[in-house]
């Protein structure tokens, strides 16, 4: 098999997060395979989901505003490979394009900013998010609460908070750690609010014709994060969830044994069905029968935000 001749071009978004996540799968790349500075060049680009932020993502596209120019510039020979946040991956990709490789995930949960807890926020607040999964949650958690649309990078977000648009705000833990913002936000745990599909992990996307890439992404491949986020994605696969749907889902791996957490709820969070599932890495039709199992459960009003 042919080695890929340097310069190689990463793709990736353009927002310091997306840009710290790409420097970080280069570094691992160069690492592997000995590359020199410059072999690997980052080619920022600006996404529909990046000049779209005054909507929720269900009325402009849904996942594909992340994603879709990334896939026409690997189709089109612009880029190499594609580095994403894998939660904002849409569940079916082009079969053109192959998920080749995911890095070791980061902290799974999400931190409230505002408050100490939950619990803590005072009485009625206003909550910013644009995720129907966090919605949810916080409505079922605290029925009182006000959502208000927060999209935008992280610095965004929390400009808006100190501006007084709302008392706190959610952002992913992994996401403020790789920005080296440790300190911001307080974790809530994974009992109280489950995170989102593959949330703390980052892929690699090339196309899968090209198995030069492949071979070279796979080196750099965890294989304990792709077992558990493929896993994740293969239950909202069975769900027909999309960005509307608001669906957690966790997947641990012991040995070669996964232990899956999920559940699906209404968007003001009254109704929650829940349940896990424990079964062998790799096994096709396990997330699918949780997934059935979830959606048995649920009422009609339920079901019709999922099987989409």
């Amino acid at each position: 098999m042919t080695t890929p001749r340097p310069p190689l071009r990463l793709g990736t978004r353009g927002s310091p997060l997306a840009l710290t996540q790409a420097r970080m799968v280069a570094a691992a790349l160069s690492a592997a395979h000995g590359l020199r500075d410059g072999d690997i060049v980052i080619v920022p680009i600006k996404t529909s989901g990046d000049r779209i932020q005054d909507r929720p993502l269900a009325e402009v596209g849904g996942k594909a505003l992340w994603t879709k120019e990334l896939d026409r510039a690997l189709n089109a020979g612009e880029i190499d490979f594609a580095v994403h946040s894998m939660k904002d991956v849409e569940t079916i990709r082009p079969p053109e394009i192959a998920i080749a490789a995911m890095m070791p995930r980061a902290d799974v949960r999400d931190r409230l900013i505002g408050a100490e807890s939950l619990g803590g926020l005072k009485a009625d607040p206003v909550v910013g998010t644009s995720s129907p999964r966090r919605s949810a949650q916080l409505r079922r958690e605290r029925p009182d609460v006000t959502i208000t649309l927060f999209r935008g990078n992280v610095d965004t977000r929390l400009s808006r908070l100190n501006l007084g648009e709302a008392d706190a705000t959610l952002l992913a833990a992994a996401g403020l750690d790789r920005l080296g913002r440790p300190e911001i936000g307080a974790a809530i745990p994974t009992e109280v609010m489950l995170p989102a599909p593959a949330q703390g992990a980052v892929g690699i996307e090339t196309l899968a014709a090209n198995d030069a890439v492949r071979a070279m992404l796979a080196a750099i491949d965890d294989p304990a994060t792709s077992a558990c986020v493929l896993a994740e994605r293969a239950l909202l696969a069975a769900l027909g969830a999309d960005c509307r749907s608001p669906v957690a889902a966790l997947a641990l791996l012991d040995g070669d044994t996964l232990s899956m957490r999920a559940e699906i709820l209404t968007e003001d969070g009254t109704e929650c069905v829940a349940g896990d599932a424990t079964f062998r890495a790799g096994h096709v039709e396990a997330p699918g029968r949780l997934a059935r199992d979830l959606l048995d459960r649920a009422s009609a009003g339920l079901r019709a935000l999922f099987t989409g």
